[in-house]
């Protein structure tokens, strides 16, 4: 009887190291927090940063790379500056950037996530309107 119960011991510690051997960058999406805005320049981009497994909002992460770009449209080469803003809210980021003309855009952030060993890497596409 001892050696059943050491054996799904075994089991169960082997399982559970499995599954959070297999958690990554996969695991996390960026989602824009408003999917349709107004052109202009000095737009605020915000985008929440989720935790596929437990779809909550992952606060605390270091998002050390930007990019704002056109190419959902196919003008990759359309590129706006992006400058981050104070988080009004755990888990959602804020960026300023310009949206100089009606269309889609692309953001593509890169962020270091406490507890994970890789680069979480996500792209979110928001359109500007007239």
């Amino acid at each position: 009887m001892l050696s059943k119960f050491k054996t799904a011991a075994l089991a169960a510690t082997v399982s559970l190291a499995a599954s959070a051997a297999t958690a990554g960058a996969g695991d996390y999406t960026f989602e824009p927090i408003k999917a349709e805005m107004k052109k202009g320049d000095d737009v605020t981009l915000a985008v929440r940063l989720i935790n596929k497994q437990t779809g909550k909002q992952v606060p605390d992460a270091v998002i050390f790379k930007t990019r704002v770009d056109m190419a959902p449209d196919g003008m990759a080469e359309m590129e706006s500056a992006v400058a981050p803003l104070p988080s009004k809210e755990p888990g959602v980021y804020a960026f300023r950037t310009d949206l100089p003309m009606p269309g889609r855009y692309q953001m593509t952030l890169s962020a270091k996530v406490q507890g994970e060993a890789e680069t979480v890497t996500g792209k979110v596409i928001v359109t500007a309107t007239k």
